[in-house]
């Protein structure tokens, strides 16, 4: 089967319709028509799907998604090459995210940064809240994670 239609694309997926249709509103993904007017879907959209699925998981917008996806050619489904491409442009984006979220697992206990000076460990650690000076929001969490 070259082709599959909405039903069998949710199907395969694990996404509903409903879903796939925004996706299509949104320039995520796309479909012909049959005769009939039915949807048609190439299976390399079975990918596509599935990198947006798990990018929305890490907590990618769909503008993000859709500027990654817009990568890839409109004209062919994509080769291998294509998709080494995309991973490659994505790498340092989500080697920064792990470590924001290492960060934030070992740190989330201790002092981030914040200022909030609620805890005893952070008047250890952000005396007078010297840490305003670099900032707002939580200074030594986003620091450690290289911004």
């Amino acid at each position: 089967m070259a082709e599959l239609s909405v039903g069998d694309l949710a199907h395969r997926s694990g996404v509903s319709v409903t879903a796939l249709h925004f996706y299509e509103r949104k320039g995520l993904i796309r479909s012909r028509r049959s005769q009939g007017n039915q949807r048609r879907y190439d299976r390399a959209v079975l990918r596509r799907v599935a990198l947006i699925k798990v990018a929305q998981e890490l907590g990618f917008s769909l503008a993000e998604i859709r500027a990654r996806l817009a990568e890839l050619p409109d004209n062919r489904p994509p080769s291998r090459g294509d998709w080494e491409r995309l991973a490659t442009h994505w790498a340092d984006e989500l080697d920064h995210r792990i470590a924001l979220m290492q960060n934030l697992r070992n740190e989330l206990t201790g002092c981030i940064g914040c200022g909030c000076l609620s805890m005893e460990r952070c008047t250890l650690l952000n005396t007078d809240d010297r840490l305003a000076d670099a900032g707002s929001g939580p200074i030594r969490l986003m620091q450690e994670a290289g911004e």
